[in-house]
């Protein structure tokens, strides 16, 4: 019950505009984690930028399972297994960026394309969180099921040899 394990990693790629630039980073989605990817929307207009509220912006996919930790240990090479304390949350959660899409097994540049960057978040859990989560007689997680910065650092440097700075 104390083994801590990847959830689910949500890959999102924000492209700041909708049309094809939007379509072309949704086909780069696709190929790098195999699964169609959501558009993400606009919160609020931001007229320097040329965002309207309601536009699509970006795209994002959620992977879990044995295809998280595959695409986990895959995006850890790209980025020299190396991250910083402060890319862990208190959760235990870890965010970090990906340049360029390119780095990926498979893709080649393609000038048509351009280079695309991605931002890689991964939930970091412990088996029992489903007392919290269930409709039905919902209880408080224990302080010992949390995952804390520290445990997250640990699993990191053990399951995929990372150099934490």
């Amino acid at each position: 019950m104390q083994k801590v394990h990847v959830d689910k990693v949500i890959i999102h790629m924000g492209v700041g505009e909708s049309g094809d630039k939007l379509v072309k980073a949704e086909n780069i989605m696709q190929d790098i984690s195999g699964q169609k990817s959501v558009r993400t929307i606009a919160k609020r207009t931001q007229p320097a930028f040329g965002i309207r509220k309601g536009q699509p912006i970006g795209c994002k996919v959620c992977l879990r399972g044995k295809a998280a930790e595959e695409f986990v240990a895959t995006a850890l090479e790209i980025i020299e297994k190396k991250l910083f304390a402060t890319q862990f949350d208190k959760s235990g959660n870890v965010a970090f960026g990906i340049e360029e899409h390119t780095d990926f097994p498979g893709q080649s540049y393609d000038p048509m394309i351009g280079i695309y960057g991605m931002d890689v978040n991964v939930v970091l859990e412990k088996k029992g969180i489903r007392i919290a989560r269930r409709s039905i007689q919902t209880k408080k997680l224990p302080g010992k099921q949390r995952v804390s910065r520290e445990d997250a650092v640990r699993f990191m440097k053990e399951e995929f040899g990372v150099e934490v700075q």
